[in-house]
């Protein structure tokens, strides 16, 4: 009995303190002017009610953020985090000034170390050097024409793994055959055969991918001055390095070698993604490392699993859903494949599938904000809004994308949305043209799945690429449906981010196509 009057004591006099140092620790790190007391706020703003706020904010997320865009439409509110407000804006203006403002006033990079905390998930030379992004922007899509056998190859050998023909109907895991494709397909371009398909190396880039948005998650949990020490226990970035190593370490070694010798261009040099970025660190003068080369691969890695299988998950859904509309682009890409072949112009001839994928993106979208920055100095938007030095500011996505100001009834996937609006703009002999303003791949202030401006995705067209040439194959070789009549089960959310439902499922069984 006494033991248990001691712990009772020691709770009522102890837990006050702990709570009291929080609020202090978050008030010292945090000082008065990141609270940002000017803006609205969708939360309570009390010491102790804040943190009652932000874990509310957790699990209801998306419609805070919703509520937010309701009352303050083309304005901005703040939503709490554990640690800090986030400032969400909106509305045209805003977005146009966030786009335009120089990474010296609101910095993109600095705003992605602080969501995803790269310093501790990948490490900090890829924020102080982010090659990388460089050789996806310019090397990457440039060569999309010259590299889509391989992509092609590689999409109907791993449908052949993922998704067996057979005559009779059989049900595909979204979450995991997906992202068997998508790894594959972009590993076939990013260090080639037989790497792309060996198992393990595919596992550790699916687990690779999980574990970064996990664990940076929780580091957000804790205030900075203790970060460095969660990280140890939770992340393993070297450990990830080694083991990346394992697979690519001797190839890449390789093509150092090679390129030490022989130069810049030397014979059969494989047009991929490792050479890419040697020739991205050689020509910012400095000398390429093994390891290095190998974190940017696993870094890449990441974006392009976790975002492209997300997007490809909802397009086999809302196909699989409606019938009529895989019908219509599969007649679409019979009729394109036919003319061009199976060549990245076959793709860029499918607008009605084009206007499907962005129709898609906008449908669902992969969160409630995007276009997140941080500010480097004190910023004022013209309408008032301050983000003083330090602040964190994002752009609003999902509400947009659903706003009737915006689209005609929002709330209804309309697939072919986007090829008439394009029709009220350019003839119909013009309608397939590569690059449109309502293309799947063109951003604006309406449309910001993808961001907008110059820090919009730079790997959007080679995810395109991917999306375009797995929708056609899938449906050209299989016929596809949803196990409960249309049915599609609803995506989970945390915090702002979304995530399709672990469930999601298709049924599927082979067509017999000449043209595969």
């Amino acid at each position: 009995m006494g033991h248990d009057v001691d712990a009772g004591t020691t709770v009522l006099l102890f837990g006050p303190l702990a709570v009291l140092s929080l609020v202090l620790l978050k008030r010292a790190l945090f000082p008065d002017r990141l609270s940002f007391p000017d803006i609205p706020a969708l939360g309570p703003t009390a010491p102790l009610l804040y943190y009652y706020g932000a874990i509310k904010f957790l699990i209801y997320g998306e419609d805070t953020i919703a509520e937010g865009y309701r009352k303050y439409k083309g304005g901005a509110f703040k939503v709490p985090e554990l640690f800090s407000w986030h400032v969400i804006a909106s509305g045209r203006e805003m977005i146009e000034e966030l786009r335009k403002a120089g990474d010296d006033e609101l910095n993109f990079d600095e705003a992605t170390a602080e969501l995803l905390q790269t310093d501790y998930t990948f490490g900090k030379s890829i924020r102080t050097h982010p090659y990388h992004i460089s050789a996806v922007r310019s090397r990457l899509t440039r060569n999309l024409g010259a590299i889509f056998d391989e992509i092609r190859d590689e999409i109907v050998a791993g449908f052949e793994d993922v998704l067996p023909p057979s005559d009779d109907w059989h049900k595909l895991s979204l979450n995991e055959g997906i992202m068997q494709l998508i790894c594959r397909t972009s590993n076939r371009i990013f260090v080639g055969l037989p790497t792309c398909r060996h198992p393990d190396y595919i596992k550790l880039n699916i687990d690779f991918a999980a574990s970064v948005v996990i664990s940076a998650t929780i580091l957000r949990f804790f205030p900075i001055l203790v970060r460095p020490l969660v990280a140890k226990i939770l992340s393993n970035v070297q450990g990830i390095i080694n083991r990346g190593e394992q697979f690519l370490g001797a190839m890449v070694s390789k093509r150092l070698q090679m390129h030490y010798e022989y130069g810049k261009d030397w014979p059969d040099k494989p047009n991929d993604l490792v050479s890419w970025l040697i020739d991205e660190v050689v020509d910012s003068g400095q000398r390429p490392e093994m390891h290095d080369i190998v974190l940017r691969v696993l870094t890449l890695n990441f974006a392009s699993i976790h975002t492209t299988s997300m997007s490809l998950i909802h397009a086999f859904q809302h196909a699989a859903a409606c019938p009529e509309h895989a019908d219509t682009m599969r007649k679409e890409a019979e009729q394109a494949v036919r003319e061009f072949g199976w060549t990245k112009d076959a793709l860029d001839n499918m607008p009605l599938m084009d206007s499907f994928l962005r129709e898609s993106h906008r449908y669902n979208g992969l969160g409630s904000v995007t276009m997140s920055r941080m500010a480097m100095k004190d910023f004022t938007f013209s309408n008032g809004t301050f983000i003083p030095k330090g602040g964190l500011v994002s752009v609003v996505e999902r509400p947009m994308h659903l706003d009737s100001e915006h689209y005609e009834h929002p709330d209804e996937f309309r697939p072919w949305r986007f090829v008439e609006s394009r029709n009220s703009d350019v003839s119909l002999g013009e309608v397939g043209v590569r690059v449109s303003r309502y293309g799947v791949v063109s951003t604006s202030p309406e449309y910001v799945t993808f961001g907008h401006g110059r820090h919009a995705c730079p790997g959007r067209f080679f995810a395109t690429c991917e999306l375009k040439g797995m929708l056609a194959h899938l449906l050209l070789n299989y016929d596809i449906k949803m196990e409960n009549e249309g049915a599609i089960p609803k995506n989970l959310w945390l915090g702002v981010r979304m995530l399709p439902n672990p469930t999601s499922e298709i049924m599927y069984k082979r067509r017999h196509c000449s043209l595969s």
